[in-house]
């Protein structure tokens, strides 16, 4: 069964840091999409990067410059580093993974993937 499990969350200052990861088990082929989403209260859900089989990456225009995806293959960690953090960055934030190589589909906007962690909070004060 695939688990993924966030961490590093926490609390900072306007203008911080902080290093999310999100270390995936429990597949035999790792899927083809790996993303980070957040959900704020009385806010929808939005994508806030993804990387695919390919190494491509895509983020959301709000985090574009501040936040870094990537992936560590030999350990499957998904990672996300976040700089100049800003209060309106303050949300739970969800790792998610799906999708197969043949149809190659990923991105912020693809939020129907299969596997989801339980998210870890990110508040950032002013």
């Amino acid at each position: 069964q695939v688990q993924l499990v966030e961490s590093g969350g926490g609390s900072v200052q306007a203008g911080g840091s902080l290093r999310l990861s999100c270390a995936a088990s429990g597949y035999t082929h790792r899927p083809y999409c790996m993303a980070w989403f957040r959900q704020a209260p009385g806010k929808e859900r939005e994508g806030v990067g993804s990387i695919d089989g390919d190494g491509r990456t895509n983020y959301a225009d709000s985090v574009k410059g501040r936040f870094t995806i990537s992936l560590d293959s030999a350990k499957n960690i998904l990672s996300l580093s976040m700089n100049s953090l800003k209060p309106e960055d303050t949300a739970m934030y969800y790792c998610a993974a799906g999708g197969t190589a043949i149809f190659r589909i990923c991105g912020i906007r693809v939020h129907n993937l299969a596997y989801w962690g339980q998210g870890t909070q990110v508040i950032v004060s002013s």
